[in-house]
């Protein structure tokens, strides 16, 4: 079995403990070990991108830069990944958290012991490279270690794969953490308005996600200010109705947290005074990611720009053409684009022509068939083509985002607010990648996994630009 292993990492010491371990382990050692190091604050998502697209395996085993393997975990992974059936995506392996045994566990504790139950955790979750390409890889608009783990498993479980539960194991040390920590995982609230936006209402059930204590610390918050405001108002008798309410689910949810703990004076002042603090934290975070969301997930009026793909979008797929006579637009496309110009929207084309990389075809004669396509269709604005093949692990050959950035560099626009048309799941990856809106227009080769990952559909390119307008039109 030949499998990869990427790691991404912040630089933690716990690193080098997990690369002994991986070092250490009986059985089928991995084709490759890549690391990478994010030094920007993009985020894992980001890390696993590039970990996997630079991955030549068949499985891609993401581990957690703050685990540590048991010494037949090699062994175990194989047998875990024998013989999966193709509709098998991923493998997920358990988790296993160790607590003093002679202690009640902390809140931190029994906070990092829930990924015992998580689904779909990726401190040691393997996937095969073509299913993460058909659905465009990990979204990069998650930019912390929080529910980008659940939103790709989404994504594959609806594209019609399934994920397992493997029999091996990892073991997740509890690492130390200050006592202002559970404050600062509030910040996932706002990645829970992405995933609402991303995929509905019903999100937690379909991702075995808890539901979460938002609607309790939005109602005392509710409380708190009704005090407030009725104290300023000049009623006391309301004020006190409302410190009442605060005070009592406030002391409620402290004692949640305080009563399975080890009580300790140290711990009941932390969850004490956090206590307070978590319901107003934990509600600004939510809207916060809700305005984000609006930002990113669908657009209201004109966007920015429309990137659109070549082959199969704008013009017939004829592979590796560089016979400017054969180009055939696609039905409708000319009327397409040039509506979009009469309202005014930059344009540009990004396009995939791995022919060039694998010599099949010349940059001049991709440059020929370009110029042919504007013939036909109009200006389309600035072309930005990838011209490498597979092998050369580029960040820009679709469904890597680096297409859609430049573009949207050229085009002097935000990439969250372009949308991205294309015929493959890889526009939709690559879309997606970059923070931008896709909407794709299904082919005869496209397939039927990739049309269920998408985030919009339509049936061709003209009713791509009546919804796109559409919105125009009712914002």
């Amino acid at each position: 079995m030949i499998y990869d292993v990427v790691i991404p990492t912040a630089g933690r010491d716990s690193l080098g403990r997990l690369m002994n371990s991986l070092e250490a382990g009986v059985g089928p050692r991995p084709q490759r070990v890549i690391v990478v190091r994010d030094r920007m604050g993009r985020g894992p998502a980001w890390a696993r991108n590039v970990g996997w697209r630079q991955a030549t395996a068949d499985w891609v085993t993401f581990l957690d830069d703050d685990i540590v393997l048991p010494t037949g975990w090699p062994a175990r992974l194989a047998d875990d990944l024998n013989d999966l059936g193709a509709q098998v995506a991923g493998s997920q392996g358990q988790i296993r958290v160790p607590l003093p045994p002679d202690l009640r566990p902390t809140d931190w504790e029994r906070n990092v012991r829930g990924l015992e139950d998580a689904h779909w955790a990726t401190a040691d979750m393997a996937y095969r490279r073509t299913a993460l390409a058909a659905v465009g890889g990990f979204d990069e608009r998650f930019k912390r270690a929080y529910r980008e783990d659940a939103d790709i498993g989404l994504r594959l479980t609806e594209a019609g794969f399934e994920i397992r539960r493997g029999a091996r194991h990892i073991v997740h040390p509890v690492r130390s953490a200050d006592r202002a920590v559970s404050l600062r995982l509030q910040a996932g609230n706002a990645d829970d308005a992405l995933m609402r936006a991303v995929h509905g209402r019903g999100w937690r059930a379909r991702a075995g996600a808890p539901r979460g204590r938002l609607p309790g610390h939005a109602l005392t918050m509710a409380a708190g200010l009704a005090a407030a405001g009725a104290l300023a108002a000049g009623r006391p008798r309301v004020a006190t109705m409302g410190a009442s309410a605060w005070a009592a689910t406030t002391a409620q949810f402290a004692w949640r947290r305080i009563a399975p703990g080890p009580r300790t004076p140290h711990e009941i002042l932390t969850m004490a005074w956090t206590s307070v603090l978590m319901p107003p934290v934990a509600v600004l975070h939510r809207i916060r990611g809700e305005l984000r969301a609006r930002r990113t997930c669908g657009f209201a009026g004109l966007p920015a720009a429309v990137l659109l793909d070549r082959d199969g979008t704008l013009v017939e797929d004829v592979p590796y053409n560089g016979d400017p006579e054969a180009v055939r637009p696609m039905t409708g496309a000319r009327r397409a684009v040039e509506r979009l110009r009469a309202a005014a929207v930059p344009l540009a084309v990004v396009s995939n022509q791995s022919g060039i990389g694998r010599g099949l075809v010349s940059a001049e004669e991709v440059r020929a068939v370009n110029a042919r396509i504007e013939e036909l269709l109009g200006p389309l604005g600035p072309w930005i083509v990838c011209p490498h093949s597979p092998k050369d692990r580029c960040d820009c050959r679709k469904p890597a985002p680096g297409l859609i950035l430049r573009a949207s560099r050229e085009l002097g626009v935000n990439p969250a607010h372009c949308i991205v048309i294309g015929d493959i799941g890889a526009d939709m990856g690559a879309a997606r990648a970059a923070g931008a809106a896709g909407v794709l227009v299904p082919t005869a080769r496209t397939r039927a996994e990739e049309v269920a990952a998408a985030p919009a559909v339509a049936p061709d390119l003209p009713s791509a630009v009546d919804r796109i307008l559409g919105a125009e039109a009712s914002a």
